[in-house]
């Protein structure tokens, strides 16, 4: 298999162009369809599913979506990808029995308020932010386009059996960009937070629901410049998440921390 490795963290990282577009064993007429319009979207190739196998013999594929009635994935040699609610829902569940969550108490929603999600990911926090607004909402900007894609339509298809969680989804906006590129290009005071949450330097590889993501994922660390653009366009706050063990917050200044130093997930509150 064609991989390279991140640097000091033995992550494994995919070719992100060696990929194609199918369906499922057995797929229905629209899911043929789907995956057809998806792989023009992604500007790759489809390929039946009675075909793949012999595709791959003859072709450079590492993975392959699969459009599928239970929804999207992608899929390589010994894992998957998907998207689902994560962490939300238990934080969510945490909240609600009077428990702590540092990051929505950093944040002090009134309701209203525009949250620009700088690294979306997998959205399990955009999700439980955009569930403490009512008239606001968040506008997630994921620099993977895989993981756009993944998300984009996860959260387009996804159905809970909790209200809250679905009418959270409608409040999430999202944008395939680099953030370091798209947040120059806001105007002054176009939001009242920026959230970033950039790629742990020692992250914990025991966190499973998480992992699938990291092959795709973008591990650009954040620079003074990307804060000063950040303080630019937020009227309240930047705040941003790192483990205790990173050095986030020793090469850049913030007003607070506030988090857990039990699990190490701390928030750095830089005020504007």
């Amino acid at each position: 298999m064609n991989t390279n490795k991140i640097s000091n963290h033995n992550i494994q990282s995919f070719d992100h162009d060696a990929f194609v577009v199918t369906t499922s064993i057995k797929p229905t007429q629209d899911e043929v369809i789907k995956a057809i319009s998806l792989s023009k979207e992604l500007n790759s190739r489809y390929v039946s599913r009675r075909s793949l196998n012999k595709y791959k013999q003859a072709h450079p594929v590492i993975f392959y979506y699969v459009v599928e009635k239970e929804g999207l994935k992608i899929r390589w040699e010994d894992g998957e990808f998907f998207f689902h609610p994560s962490s939300s829902k238990m934080r969510m569940r945490n909240i609600r029995n009077n428990q702590h969550d540092h990051l929505i108490e950093a944040l002090d929603l009134k309701g209203d308020e525009i949250i620009f999600d700088l690294t979306l990911g997998l959205g399990s926090e955009a999700i439980l932010m955009a569930a403490h607004l009512i008239t606001g909402k968040v506008v997630g900007i994921e620099a993977s386009k895989h993981i756009y894609t993944i998300v984009k339509y996860g959260i387009q298809d996804y159905v809970d059996q909790s209200a809250w969680l679905n009418e959270s989804l409608k409040r999430i906006e999202l944008i395939h960009s680099d953030y370091k590129s798209w947040i120059k290009e806001q105007e002054s005071h176009s939001c009242d937070y920026c959230y970033c949450d950039p790629m742990f330097e020692n992250p914990v590889m025991t966190s499973s629901g998480f992992n699938p993501l990291r092959p795709f994922a973008v591990y650009d660390k954040v620079s003074q410049e990307d804060i000063n653009e950040m303080k630019r366009i937020a009227k309240k706050s930047v705040i941003l998440k790192a483990l205790s063990k990173d050095s986030l917050f020793n090469e850049i200044q913030v007003d607070e921390i506030r988090g857990s130093r039990t699990s190490g997930v701390l928030y750095g509150i830089i005020y504007c």
